[in-house]
Parts: C-alpha cells; sequence; structure tokens
C-alpha cells in the first residue's frame, strides 16, 4: 500500500484530523480538490462544530457604509445584515425559495394577494417576540417614497394587513408569481415594530454586533439559541474590509484571513500550490456592466450606444483577464443558466467597422465619452476600461477613462456618472432582475432605461404562470436591451472564492458570493 493509500484509509478510519489530512496530502503532491473529494467521501467532518473566530477579509466596505438596511449597495454590509437580521424567505443553492421568517406563503388563483404566516416562537435580541407588526413596519421600509434599493420591486405592493398575531396578507396591484424571490431582496430585513436606532441593531439573527467602523471592520458574537438548524456555529467573527485586490489575496496566503472572496484570477495557480486552501467556485448571475444613462448626451443617442457596445472586444477581455472563470455577455442580464435565457439572439461580436459607421453617424466627438472606472466595482475594473480603451481606438472612438476611488465609490459614482464601470450581482428570477434594474420606476435603474412597452410585457410576464407566455415575454425584453439598451454587459464572472481548510460549511451559490452573502452564517471552523 503506498503513502496515498495508506493516508486516505487512515482519514476514513478517523485516524488522522481533517488539516493533517490536507497538509500531508499536499506534501504528497495531491491536488486540493481531489483531497477535498475523498474527504467528502469519508463524511468526514460534516457535522457543525461549535465555537471558533472566524477572519474574513472583504471587499465592498467603504467609510460612507452604514447600518440602515435600505443602503445596502456592496458585500460588506450585506454579509453583516445576515449575521445580525433573518429575512422573509432565503434562496438556495438550487435557486428555489426557502422559508425563512415568513413560514408560509401561499397565494390567491390569480396571484394578487399572498397569505404568509409568521414563525413562532422567534425572539429579537433585545427579548422582544416576532409577530406580525414587525413584519409589516418592516416591508413598509422599502414602500413609498423609500429611498431603498428595494423601493422598486416593492412598488407593486398595495396593502399589507394583518390578520392575526402571526400571519398577514399581501395585496398587490396586479399579479405577481414571482413574489417570493421579489420578498428574497437582501434590503428586505426583519426589524421590530417602530424601530430606527440603526446604530444600535435589533435582529432575529444568531450574532450581534459588537463593534462597527465603516469601511474597516465589524465585529460579531454569538447570542446563543439560533432558531435554525446548524446555522451559526462561530463564537465570533471578523469582517476586515479589505478593497485592495492584491492584498487581499496577500492576507490569506500570509494567514491573517480565513476566508476571502473576489479571488484575483492570476493567483489561482499560487493559492493551489499553497495545499492548505480551497477554492469556492460558483456560476451565476454575476456580470460586469458599463451602464449608459440613456437621457443623458451623448448615450441618449441609440447609435452612440450601439458604436460603444461593439467597440468592446468582449472574447479578448475574457480570455487576458478571466479566463475559465468567466463568458461572454451579450448585453442584457439573463445568463446562460436561467431557465428564460434568450438563446436565439446572437452573440454581438467585435466589430470596429460598425462601432465606427455608428459613431459617425451619431456625431460622435473626440472628448464626448468619459468612463469612470474604479476596482470598487469588481476587481479588473480598471484593466478592464483600459482594454475598452484600446479596442475603441481601433474604431476612431476616443475614450477618456476617469480613474475613480474605491472608497466612496457607491455614493459618490454609481447612480450618477452616465457612464462608468459597475456589477450586478443577478437575481434568483428574471422577473425579479429585469425589475430591479430596467423598469422605469426602478431606482437602481442605472442606464435610465424607462421604456413603456419593455415595463408592459415585465407586468405581463409576472402575471402569468404560463411558461410558454412568459418565455416570450422574457425572451422579448432580452431583446430590447439587446438592441437598445443602455447596458453594455461585457462578461458574466464566476463567483470564486477562497478559504483554509480548517473553515467547513463554505460552499457554492449562484446568487452571492461568500455563501449567498451568510458565510458568517453558515461556516464553522474544524476543530
Amino acid at each position: 500500500m503506498n503513502q496515498w493509500d495508506e493516508l486516505q484509509r487512515a482519514v476514513t478510519n478517523g485516524r488522522v484530523s481533517r488539516r493533517e489530512f490536507m497538509r500531508r496530502a499536499a506534501a504528497l503532491g495531491v491536488a486540493t480538490s481531489i483531497a477535498s473529494g475523498v474527504l467528502a467521501k469519508a463524511g468526514f467532518a460534516q457535522t457543525p462544530v461549535k465555537g471558533g473566530h472566524l477572519r474574513v477579509g472583504i471587499a465592498g466596505g467603504s467609510t460612507t457604509d452604514s447600518l440602515d438596511i435600505r443602503t445596502y449597495t456592496d458585500t460588506t454590509m450585506i454579509n453583516i445584515s445576515t449575521s445580525i437580521y433573518d429575512g422573509l424567505v432565503e434562496v438556495d443553492a438550487k435557486n428555489q425559495i426557502q422559508p425563512e421568517l415568513f413560514e408560509t406563503l401561499e397565494p390567491s388563483d390569480d396571484a394578487t394577494e399572498w397569505v404568509c404566516n409568521v414563525r413562532k416562537g422567534i425572539t429579537f435580541s433585545n427579548g422582544k417576540t416576532l409577530d406580525a407588526d414587525d413584519v409589516i413596519y418592516s416591508i413598509n421600509l422599502h414602500r413609498g417614497d423609500s429611498t431603498s434599493g428595494a423601493a422598486g420591486p416593492m412598488r407593486p405592493i398595495k396593502d399589507v394587513v394583518k390578520m392575526d398575531t402571526h400571519q398577514v396578507k399581501i395585496a398587490l396591484e396586479a399579479p405577481d408569481a414571482d413574489l417570493p424571490y421579489v420578498l428574497s431582496d437582501y434590503h428586505v430585513l426583519v426589524v421590530p415594530k417602530d424601530f430606527t436606532d440603526w446604530s444600535n441593531p435589533i435582529g432575529t439573527g444568531g450574532y450581534k454586533l459588537e463593534n462597527f467602523e465603516p469601511g474597516v471592520r465589524a465585529i460579531l458574537t454569538n447570542r446563543g439559541g439560533y432558531w435554525k438548524e446548524g446555522r451559526c456555529n462561530l463564537e465570533s467573527a471578523e469582517l476586515s474590509v479589505i478593497n485592495d485586490d492584491a492584498a487581499r489575496m496577500q492576507a490569506l496566503l500570509a494567514g491573517e484571513v480565513d476566508v476571502t472572496h473576489r479571488v484575483v484570477v492570476p493567483l489561482v495557480d499560487q493559492i493551489e500550490a499553497a495545499g492548505n486552501f480551497e477554492l469556492v467556485q460558483a456560476a451565476a448571475g454575476y456580470h460586469f456592466i458599463m451602464p449608459m444613462m440613456c437621457d443623458k448626451a451623448p448615450y441618449d443617442n441609440p447609435d452612440v450606444r450601439l458604436a460603444l457596445k461593439y467597440s468592446m472586444n468582449r472574447e479578448k477581455l475574457v480570455q487576458m483577464l478571466f479566463g475559465k472563470f468567466a463568458r461572454r455577455g451579450n448585453d442584457h442580464p439573463i445568463p446562460e443558466s436561467d431557465p428564460y435565457h434568450n438563446n436565439e439572439l446572437p452573440q454581438r461580436e467585435y466589430d470596429p467597422e460598425k462601432a465606427a459607421f455608428h459613431a459617425n453617424k451619431a456625431g460622435l466627438g473626440p472628448k464626448d465619452v468619459i468612463l469612470s472606472a474604479s476596482d470598487a466595482a469588481f476587481n479588473g475594473a480598471i484593466d478592464m476600461s483600459v482594454l475598452f480603451q484600446a479596442t475603441a481606438a481601433a474604431a476612431g472612438i476616443n475614450v477618456t477613462v476617469r480613474r475613480e476611488p474605491a472608497d466612496g465609490f457607491w455614493e459618490n459614482v454609481w447612480l450618477k456618472a452616465p457612464f462608468m464601470t459597475s456589477y450586478w450581482g443577478g437575481r434568483p428570477a428574471a422577473t425579479q432582475m429585469l425589475a430591479v434594474a430596467y423598469q422605469s420606476s426602478a431606482p437602481w435603474n442605472d442606464t435610465h432605461w424607462k421604456v413603456e412597452a419593455f415595463d408592459k410585457l415585465l407586468a405581463d410576464a409576472k402575471a402569468t404562470t404560463d411558461q410558454a407566455k412568459r418565455k416570450t415575454y422574457i425572451w422579448e425584453m432580452q431583446r430590447m436591451l439587446h438592441e437598445q439598451g443602455g447596458a453594455l454587459i461585457p462578461l458574466f464572472k464566476d463567483w470564486l472564492d477562497v478559504h483554509d481548510v480548517k473553515v467547513k460549511g463554505h460552499t457554492p451559490h449562484g446568487m452571492f458570493d461568500l455563501c449567498n452573502s451568510r458565510i458568517v452564517q453558515k461556516a464553522w471552523i474544524e476543530a
């Protein structure tokens, strides 16, 4: 029996720890993926372990961050919030709705009303018992003239009515078979009725906030007795904001953090060679976008939008910067993995001649195109912008790249610059993605795409459960965005996280990285 066979037998029989197994496997030159597979087959360390301190190196934090759930725009605050609060429903790794503080959701025959039962026996961190009044108040935080990122998708809610202490009815302006997906929005978290003191958060989550320095760190401690079986096993966690991509990876390699995300692709080989880390990769609706505001010059001219779309060499971009971890986009937000993806749309190719034709037709000037770019949006945003600048130049289009600071990017640049780099994490339902980013009334409509015919198609798609009809509506919306919209979407990228082998429970999820922004809730440290 060789050393590898003996090591496999030892771990199967419980004679070596998981950490020791991974260390010795690496010394034998066994790939991390193969060693992890052996552990999975052995059923080793699959039962969560209580205790331990998790150190997360996280991007997407800013000194302008607020604990107000309505303001969240990026990863840091979302991960903090899912540790403190619970939502009404949760999207699982298979893109299915799972009950959270709503135990059940039952639609009327025409999906204009939903009766929802509030889970009983749940307490907030201040000792209050959860009831229907808390749920109604929490939903209403995102309605009316709210500035919440969920305000657009929540606008069709006509009323939320208390049926009894643990039951509510949600009445809609129009049918929506996808309402549970709307309620899964990461802003829609539950706080006590009349709660306003955001600097001292109160939630039903498994952790309480001990320390918060915006754009620097957050420290969370377990408050005990969390109601979800198998969740919230850590004694404590610290989320350290490291926005610089290289610095975040080096912190991991140096053992300063246990887990991180947005892995820099050129460092993948180095991370795998180290032997004591595991990559977590998930194909997703996560896409990079260069939104052009359709009501701001020069982007209010459809020919300018087409000129810039044809100026992007998507294939070269994927090959040079992201390799096997990305796929070309086609200027609409629905990924190939979505059942409603329009696979009959021709892939837009790099075409300098077409780009020049549309630019000349629009009378595009040499100083007209200013692209605001920052790696705060995604790692590689600056590199992508410089590549775009070069490929556009081949079409005779001058692009000025304005480099924006990472700190304050989401507060000062996003939704303000008429042409910029950004990203969307995708949404579990196609109608939800199209509503939150492209519906005329959506607060986060970053392309200012406001087309009545599009809104009508979206309403029709949400109102029907006939899959064939729904498909025709959603396909047509993708076609409209592809041909006329202000979204230049060059690619879809896999989520790519990495953790020390002692971290367990960190698994792929197509919605967001870091366990769908629930890393503190789901992970544990191997004893």
